[in-house]
């Protein structure tokens, strides 16, 4: 084929690896703006992280509860 040559092949190669790294820079600049969002405002995130965790631990266990039919909530009683 005349129309194509071995230069022809050298440039795409190098403009998909071009895009590749570039997809790559970009996916890696978006997760860190997401780790920067995260910890913004927070001093110790790892503790957020840990309180996130009890919190949805103790969802769990309320729902799990409540399907066995026990309320899983505590009442208020006045006498």
């Amino acid at each position: 084929m005349p129309w194509v040559s071995s230069d022809h092949f050298d440039d795409f190669d190098f403009l998909l690896a071009l895009t590749e790294t570039r997809r790559r820079q970009q996916a890696e600049a978006a997760e860190r703006r997401l780790q920067e969002q995260e910890r913004r405002g927070v001093k110790d995130p790892e503790r957020v992280k840990r309180q996130q965790q009890k919190k949805e631990e103790l969802e769990r266990r309320e729902d799990e509860a409540a399907r066995q039919g026990q309320g899983g909530a505590l009442r208020w009683q006045v006498d």
